[in-house]
């Protein structure tokens, strides 16, 4: 990494427009990370791109196909550092010496083995000046769900819940209830938006028989839906069976599950059944799960409950980062609590949110934090 002296004004300001650019493929590009580039040439930006699907050009390319010969002593402006190796699609960093590029500006190294300096360093081996760095902070948290899943192999997991200032899910056990307001609402679809895969548990199927879609986002894209149900007691009329979507259900059971029903389930058009063993508890293997789900691809998982899902997500400590969207209201003694079956001694051991930040939303307020080192290292 390369020194902030070594950063102008103008380095910040068009690696800002990069990730602007990145932002677009955000929710779009697993398992590969969402990178946008710019390409300047005197003081002027020239070009752009982003990458937007896994498989197609990256964002270097674009950006390099737009500028044309205007790229031949221009400047490269890129979040994430240039690939050096084929995959799906040739080489970035070939791309980039062959047009002419004589500085790189990079956000931050690829985690990724096949990668990590690798690319920065072919570059200036063509004698390109190469700054690595800027805006890594900013650059690290647009994929964090990459770099979680490029080191462990699971998804970056977020539990999300809308609660009462008394914990609440909801006014009654088991029973549906609206707790937050439109524009708490309007923010999880947004998330649903981006992220790869949302979960939850059959106990929330079977209160809220929800759809788990993504309906209030312009051209929104539908996560993966993730069921945990042991024993597929899920009614075959729930509504997560039945929907017209481009994105599939998959329930996780054991194998103590019926296979008459597991075999009207399979039959089911979108809908995937996996089994995967149970834990000490009984309840099913959530490190199972996360790996099964990491093979798939899926770099990212919301958890959206309920509070027995909640819990052993947090008991197990395989929460990433928590969403708690709190509602100015009180819901009263009989509404479902966010947790249930998890306690704790005093503060030391309580899990202590790291990188806190309040955000209004309309009358509601959310608090996010993180729970894990960001690095995954």
């Amino acid at each position: 990494m390369n020194s902030e002296l070594a950063w102008s004004q103008d380095d910040i300001r068009f690696m800002r427009l990069a990730l602007q650019e990145a932002k677009k493929g955000v929710g779009r590009t697993s398992p590969n990370p969402s990178v946008g580039a710019v390409i300047v040439r005197n003081g002027a930006m020239i070009s752009r791109g982003y990458h937007k699907k896994a498989g197609t050009p990256h964002a270097e390319v674009h950006a390099l196909r737009e500028a044309g010969a205007m790229a031949i002593g221009a400047t490269l402006y890129v979040t994430l550092e240039p690939c050096n190796h084929t995959g799906r699609t040739p080489p970035c960093s070939h791309a980039v010496a062959a047009a002419g590029i004589k500085r790189v500006v990079v956000g931050m190294e690829d985690p990724n083995p096949l990668v990590s300096g690798s690319g920065n360093s072919y570059l200036r081996k063509r004698g390109i000046e190469v700054i690595s760095g800027i805006l890594e902070n900013e650059c690290r948290e647009l994929n964090l769900p990459f770099i979680k899943h490029i080191n462990t192999g699971r998804p970056f997991v977020v539990m999300k819940a809308g609660m009462s200032l008394d914990g609440k899910l909801s006014y009654r056990d088991g029973q549906p209830g609206k707790m937050t307001g439109k524009r708490s609402l309007r923010k999880l679809h947004g998330l649903r938006d981006r992220y790869d895969s949302i979960l939850v548990g059959r106990g929330t199927v079977v209160a809220d028989n929800p759809s788990l879609t993504t309906r209030l986002v312009k051209r929104g894209r539908d996560p993966l839906r993730v069921i945990l149900d042991s024993t597929l007691q899920l009614s075959l009329e729930s509504k997560i069976l039945h929907l017209d979507s481009c994105a599939s259900t998959l329930i996780f059971c054991s194998k103590h599950a019926e296979q008459k029903k597991r075999r009207v389930l399979a039959k089911m058009e979108g809908v995937l059944i996996q089994t995967v063993d149970e834990d000490k508890d009984g309840g099913l293997d959530l490190d199972a799960v996360l790996v099964s789900l990491g093979r798939m691809g899926i770099c990212s998982l919301l958890v959206e409950g309920g509070a027995a899902v909640h819990s052993s997500f947090l008991r197990k400590g395989l929460v990433d980062r928590v969403m708690l969207f709190i509602a100015p209201l009180f819901a009263g003694s009989a509404g479902t609590p966010l947790l249930s079956e998890f306690s704790v001694e005093d503060r030391d051991q309580a899990p202590l949110l790291g990188n806190v930040s309040y955000t209004r939303c309309g009358e509601d307020l959310l608090v996010q934090g993180d729970l894990s080192n960001p690095s995954f290292s």
